[in-house]
């Protein structure tokens, strides 16, 4: 919503979903003026009906691109393909590294030494789509999971908002399995580094 808020960010919050009704999310964007909604999966049969009508207010709202953040919910393979390129997710490691749930315990367990962010398309591979760009720091030696945590949070607020950008500008596009960046954005490949 920062990002969005300047006047050259190519792109604005339109609306905020979450199927969680206390979610943080819809309290920053009722305090910023944007529409929010709350589609609670415990109140639909099935993940392809919740999809659905989550769908319908996407579309209903005007949506363009879908930014999933603590959206910690598997997506029908219906609704993937449907916002094919245009669904975004962020996770807090380096993927293809430690895809799924309690990340950070599993690095600090592991040993890793760098550590950090992806911004991603979503496919129907959980945490497995096509790289947007990523971000990376050195984990420090006092570092827990909740230190790891909250470090990779920081360079996630930085990291979403310019692979949006990118996306949001066509200097981010898919292309099959890969995402080819414009010349001028990044000329190391798909490592783009906030920092």
């Amino acid at each position: 919503m920062d990002a969005a808020a300047s006047p050259d960010y190519p792109a604005e919050i339109v609306t905020v979903i979450s199927n969680r009704p206390k979610a943080q999310g819809l309290e920053r964007a009722a305090k910023a003026g944007v529409s929010q909604h709350i589609v609670d999966h415990k109140d639909f049969p099935s993940r392809e009906e919740f999809d659905d009508a989550v769908d319908e207010r996407l579309r209903s709202a005007g949506v363009d691109f879908v930014c999933l953040a603590g959206f910690m919910r598997i997506l029908s393979d219906g609704f993937v393909e449907s916002w094919r390129g245009r669904l975004l997710n962020i996770h807090p490691t380096l993927l293809p590294a430690f895809k799924g749930l309690n990340v950070h315990d599993r690095m600090i367990a592991a040993g890793v030494k760098i550590a950090g962010c992806t911004v991603h398309f979503v496919t129907r591979d959980m945490d497995g789509g096509p790289i947007i760009g990523q971000a990376a720091l050195a984990v420090e030696p006092s570092d827990t999971a909740e230190t790891l945590a909250e470090r990779i949070l920081a360079m996630e607020h930085t990291l979403y908002p310019q692979c949006l950008k990118l996306v949001a500008e066509n200097k981010a596009r898919l292309a099959g399995a890969v995402v080819r960046l414009a010349p001028d954005v990044c000329g190391q490949g798909t490592l783009h580094n906030p920092a």
